[in-house]
């Protein structure tokens, strides 16, 4: 049976024309037809066709926290509206699934209920990355269907500090940072009405995603999102 995955990606400082591509071939292998989106206010429209799985890989927020981003706002600069709010929140609520992958928890700055959809949240000020390294992936899991099913893997990836879950948000895995020595969590799962997320804090690009252990993981969180049987 083929699953109905529509991706939104997009966004600076990062590869997602090669990313998206990479993970569309990785879900693929699990049976998911992906229908990429740059555009993100016809991809928003499209989630009214009922997907089996949306995954946010993007990096599309309103830009005002840093001059830095002057330069990228005319063409990356976003901010989601109301009826996509409404149309997004009801396809979770409704029983729709949802993976959002590493920068997807900046995304939608203006809309406070993104987090409670996605699971978690970056926090400026706090919330930072070293650049990209090897990093071995601990602590899975073991109760939660989708990690139970996974096994420790290592790869190189931005390792990100201090994201925000919500409260509910059920942690599946966490890292080692060479940078302090913390332990961070950078996965959780969670649910909204009859729905379910996951957010992962890694894919930063195309050798992150095709990392044995990371495209088991990716796959089988997909299947999960979806309401699928693992």
């Amino acid at each position: 049976m083929t699953l109905k995955n529509l991706m939104l990606t997009g966004g600076i400082n990062h590869d997602f024309e090669d990313a998206s591509q990479a993970l569309s071939e990785v879900l693929a292998e699990s049976g998911f037809e992906s229908t990429i989106y740059h555009d993100f206010d016809a991809g928003l429209d499209a989630i009214a066709e009922g997907p089996d799985l949306v995954t946010m890989f993007a990096l599309r927020w309103r830009m005002l926290d840093d001059d830095k981003y002057i330069p990228h706002r005319k063409a990356w600069a976003y901010e989601i509206s109301d009826t996509h709010r409404e149309l997004l929140s009801n396809y979770i609520a409704t029983g729709g699934g949802l993976l959002g992958l590493h920068t997807s928890a900046i995304c939608f700055d203006t809309w406070p209920e993104w987090q409670q959809l996605l699971g978690a949240k970056w926090v400026w000020g706090e919330s930072f990355h070293p650049e990209p390294a090897e990093m071995e992936i601990i602590n899975l899991n073991l109760e939660h269907p989708v990690t139970q099913r996974c096994s420790t893997f290592t790869l190189i990836d931005e390792l990100y500090h201090n994201i925000e879950p919500v409260d509910d948000a059920e942690p599946l895995f966490q890292a080692i940072s060479a940078e302090d020595g913390s332990t961070q969590t950078l996965a959780w799962s969670n649910s909204f009405g009859k729905g379910r997320s996951i957010y992962s804090a890694l894919a930063h690009d195309r050798l992150s995603i095709k990392a044995p252990g990371h495209s088991a993981f990716l796959q089988t969180a997909a299947t999960w999102c979806a309401g699928e049987s693992l």
